[in-house]
């Protein structure tokens, strides 16, 4: 299993009020368990590859909130957890940048949540001032996207 694609299930289980997720896929199976009263999601590897379990938990545990400075503004925030995307493709012009005028309903990036690519639409109209997340991050329900004013 792609180690992205595992890091993102771990991400969607923690983030989630799930407490167990198993897939099975032809390269083998994955069980995701949520770890005790802390809400970290622990990967049970019973693929015939469990050397990749450290170097994914470290990432997860890093996750930790930061203090984040007080933005004025329109936060547009995701309403997903997912992985964010600022192109429809890869080496394509991003959707929305900042001093770009967007309208409301406009698509300003993608969020990718089970190999499924959902756009995500400004709910205001105005000039985007900022980006918040970077392409490809990791991002969680109701976290901070872009700013418009």
């Amino acid at each position: 299993m792609d180690l992205r694609k595992l890091k993102t299930l771990i991400d969607l289980v923690s983030e989630s009020n799930i407490s167990e997720l198993e897939i099975t896929e032809a390269e083998g199976k994955v069980r995701i368990v949520k770890a005790g009263a802390a809400g970290t999601a622990v990967p049970m590897m019973m693929a015939p590859a469990p050397a990749m379990a450290p170097a994914v938990a470290a990432p997860a545990a890093a996750a930790a909130p930061a203090a984040e400075p007080v933005e004025t503004g329109h936060v547009v925030k995701s309403p997903m957890v997912g992985t964010f995307y600022r192109a429809s493709s890869p080496g394509a012009k991003p959707m929305a940048e900042p001093g770009q005028v967007v309208k409301e309903g406009e698509s300003i990036c993608i969020i990718e949540a089970m190999k499924i690519m959902n756009e995500i639409e400004a709910d205001k109209s105005g000039t985007v001032t900022k980006v918040l997340v970077e392409d490809g991050q990791a991002v969680e329900f109701g976290q901070p996207l872009y700013i418009i004013e």
